[in-house]
């Protein structure tokens, strides 16, 4: 389990290297955060901060626990997966969002 996660986690961070400029330092801790609230929100509820298109910035409650989502899946429409962009269950308003990776600020 742990060496999947280490491979996620340098090929995640080598996109950011090569998509944004970033230097694989600030690749590897924006994947390691990325990674972490992923695995959190299997597990349940979890909190954290992102930076939206607009700048502002926005804190979530969000989730991926199948058994505390609606039926409609990510991914479940005829549409392409972005790697780039983290989905989300937004627990307080009850719907589907979406947030790009490099945008993550904070797991709380």
């Amino acid at each position: 389990m742990r060496n999947k996660l280490s491979q996620e986690a340098m090929l995640l961070a080598w996109s950011f290297v090569k998509d944004n400029g970033w230097t694989l330092r600030e690749g590897l801790r924006t994947a390691w955060k990325n990674i972490k609230l992923k695995t959190n929100m299997k597990k349940g509820i979890a909190g954290f901060s992102y930076r939206k298109v607009d700048g502002s910035v926005k804190v979530a409650f969000g989730t991926l626990d199948k058994s505390l989502t609606p039926d409609w899946r990510p991914g479940s429409r005829k549409r392409k997966i972005n790697n780039a962009v983290q989905i989300y269950y937004d627990v307080e308003t009850a719907s589907w969002r979406s947030f790009r990776k490099t945008n993550l600020l904070i797991t709380l």
